[in-house]
């Protein structure tokens, strides 16, 4: 059995938030790229809330736990098998199962592939994302089919997000020629484009890494359009610089690398993540991949102190663990649709039912873990920005 991870090295690398969205052109933070920073240990339960779900185990309701949305009211989650399996599980935000969505198959109204599940609770509905028909499939939240449209021509890989009432917000992951901007906003009705956002200053460089005779590409992954409050963290690998985006469309600068992107070879690129009214938490990412020992793409967590004025290489212990030991926290799948939510950890049923019998939890979590088995359903772990 495997060993739960009681020391969380927190990337906080998924969801951005409460911050003040107007970040002023003067508070721009450099970060050098290429510096050994000193170590600094933080708690977790010092600067976020923690809270967690258990989610009901009962027939019909066996999932993984891999979650794409928590609203106010409901949290969607769906097993790791993309293509095969389909189902979209729905709970209440106690955890209760409350229905079970599964509209795979090859029909006009159907998807084939789960790349994404974005939920717009104000209007009651999902958008399915599906990469291999390159549609994105819109349902209410009891799985009626109510439109589809396709993704824009000439961009791959699209992750969807919600930006407004009546616009979606979208990442592609590779362009052709034709296009120059990654980041669009478009309609939730039909797709259209309604606005195109432009990095400016941008250079010819990427972060994918090829194998000697171009059969293989090696992509770094980390997510490039991060939620910040009521605003958006972009980074495009050919900037230098972090940008915050509003839903008026207007852009600030907020933090800027060095040295130049272009200058580096392997490049090592800077993405955002957690934003409190403190911490700025990012990550360095060297793009260089050892092809027979398959490993690579080192990585560092970095946070900015913004009490201190300095910047750190940091780990975070959750203290709800006892007797602490090396892990990390890292998240598959952004979660939006709610902003009191930074980060969304799945702790494993069996992993937590061993910890407890080992006298390694505390407080809620040693509760919870108490009436679980090895075969219940994962628990949630939400990471909320303190009120």
């Amino acid at each position: 059995m495997r060993r739960v991870n009681y020391l969380l090295i927190v990337t906080l690398f998924v969801i951005a938030g409460c911050t003040d969205d107007k970040q002023a052109a003067d508070d721009l933070i450099t970060v050098d790229v290429t510096v050994n920073y000193p170590k600094k240990e933080l708690v977790l339960q010092d600067f976020m809330d923690v809270e967690y779900i258990p989610l009901e185990t009962k027939d019909g309701f066996i999932t993984m736990g891999w979650v794409h949305a928590i609203g106010k009211k409901v949290i969607i989650v769906r097993n790791r098998n993309r293509n095969t399996d389909g189902d979209i599980f729905i709970f209440d935000r106690n955890g209760k199962g409350v229905r079970k969505i599964n509209r795979l198959g090859q029909g006009g109204e159907e998807y084939q592939f789960l790349l994404g599940i974005t939920l717009d609770e104000g209007n009651d509905e999902i958008f399915v994302n599906d990469h291999w028909r390159k549609k994105i499939f819109v349902y209410d939240l009891f799985g009626k089919f109510k439109r589809s449209f396709d993704h824009q021509r000439g961009r791959y890989g699209m992750d969807i997000y919600d930006f407004d009432r009546d616009n979606l917000i979208c990442c592609a992951n590779n362009i052709d020629e034709e296009n120059s901007n990654a980041f669009l906003v478009i309609s939730k009705q039909d797709g259209s484009i309604t606005k195109e956002i432009s990095i400016p200053d941008k250079k010819e460089v990427t972060s994918l890494v090829f194998s000697p005779d171009y059969s293989y590409v090696m992509a770094i992954r980390n997510r490039t359009l991060v939620p910040q409050g009521n605003s958006w963290m972009l980074m495009e690998d050919a900037s230098d610089t972090i940008y915050t985006v509003r839903t008026d469309y207007s852009m600030t600068p907020l933090i800027a690398r060095t040295p130049p992107i272009e200058s580096m070879k392997p490049g090592v690129f800077l993405y955002p993540a957690v934003v409190t009214d403190r911490y700025y938490f990012m990550q360095t990412v060297r793009a260089e991949w050892d092809w027979v020992a398959k490993t690579g793409h080192k990585r560092t967590d970095l946070m900015y102190d913004k009490q201190e004025k300095a910047i750190y290489e940091y780990v975070v212990h959750n203290a709800d663990f006892t007797n602490a030991e090396p892990g990390s926290l890292m998240v598959s799948e952004i979660t939006f649709g709610n902003e009191e939510i930074a980060l969304v950890q799945k702790l494993e049923a069996y992993e937590l039912v061993e910890a407890y019998e080992k006298g390694k939890l505390k407080g809620k979590l040693k509760e919870i873990a108490a009436g679980l088995n090895e075969e219940s359903n994962p628990v949630i772990m939400l990471i909320k920005y303190k009120k």
